[in-house]
């Protein structure tokens, strides 16, 4: 009897690390993912630094060896110089989420209609959709600061909540919709990376339009 219930119960852990292992071994290996948590101060990320370590420790946490992580954020400066793009961040593709499905093969089909983004593909580190919209809270909005192409801004006026360092009600970031929709009077795809402008930079205001200060997070090949 004795024996039968060991047999058992190893049988039962043998089942359980094997329904675990695949999953971790396609989170080691992905190379893209939408966080499953902001860092909680709005838009301050910390700057871009602050934004990359946040990618980084989740990616760790989820099982990832890589350390070359970075946020897809573009910064702008004063003056008409030159910022930085989003798209230069994040090197040249493949990248997959953390099922091992890919969302784009390069940086064209990134930035074209042709990516495989959508809610069911635009996954958390940890293998979760992103609540959007029609969800009881809906998370859809990621900070970005981009262009449909993946520049920084050339609109005018603040969008990247002071180079991701504001926190308050003042400014504003440009934002993408994970889930890729809109308003229900919206009949087109809504843009992943820039759909609108968010309502200031606080934790409230993000919330307020449907974000949580959540970011793209791309591994750099």
């Amino acid at each position: 009897m004795q024996n039968r219930i060991g047999f058992l119960v190893g049988t039962a852990v043998v089942c359980a690390f094997a329904s675990v292992a695949p999953a971790q071994a396609q989170q080691a290996s992905m190379s893209f993912f939408v966080t499953s948590v902001g860092k909680g101060k709005g838009a301050d990320l910390g700057g871009l630094a602050g934004a990359d370590a946040h990618c980084q420790a989740l990616a760790k946490a989820a099982g990832s060896n890589e350390t070359n992580w970075h946020a897809y954020l573009s910064t702008t400066e004063p003056g008409g110089n030159a910022g930085v793009n989003a798209r230069d961040r994040i090197g040249k593709g493949p990248w997959t989420n953390a099922k091992g499905v890919v969302i784009a093969n390069n940086l064209e089909e990134l930035h074209s209609d042709h990516n495989n983004l959508t809610k069911q593909t635009a996954l958390t580190e940890k293998g979760e959709t992103v609540p959007g919209r029609g969800d009881p809270v809906n998370m859809h909005d990621i900070l970005t600061g981009s262009d449909p192409q993946g520049l920084f801004s050339t609109a005018g006026g603040d969008t990247t909540c002071g180079n991701w360092t504001k926190s308050g009600d003042d400014g504003s970031a440009i934002l993408g919709h994970a889930d890729r929709v809109g308003l229900k009077e919206t009949r087109h795809m809504m843009s992943w990376n820039s759909s609108h402008g968010s309502r200031g930079c606080s934790q409230d205001g993000l919330k307020s339009s449907g974000g949580a200060g959540l970011l793209y997070c791309f591994l750099e090949k």
